[in-house]
């Protein structure tokens, strides 16, 4: 049997979470153990970043060190801006 505590917070947010928990057929701690389990702690998102890293090393062929890494640009963030301006403006002609 799980070890299990209690948490504080608001009647506002216990009842905002119960309710989100009730429309998608859960119980309010099952809620609370997904909603931790998808964050990611500074630990676990730097283990990520040296492991995704790594692959576009292997993947590149050439040994890129962290700074240079560092020093590049937010691709995938610039594809990302880039599509939803893209997105934005399809809706705004569509409408």
């Amino acid at each position: 049997m799980a070890d299990h505590t209690t948490i504080q917070v608001s009647r506002a947010a216990r009842d905002h979470l119960a309710q989100v928990a009730k429309d998608r057929g859960m119980t309010l701690g099952q809620l609370v153990e997904e909603l931790a389990a998808q964050q990611l702690t500074a630990g676990q998102i730097t283990e990520r970043l040296m492991a995704d890293r790594q692959v576009a090393r292997e993947v590149i062929g050439v040994d890129i060190t962290d700074e240079e890494f560092e020093r590049a640009p937010d691709v995938l963030g610039n594809i990302k801006r880039i599509a939803a301006e893209k997105a934005r403006l399809a809706r705004g002609a569509a409408g």
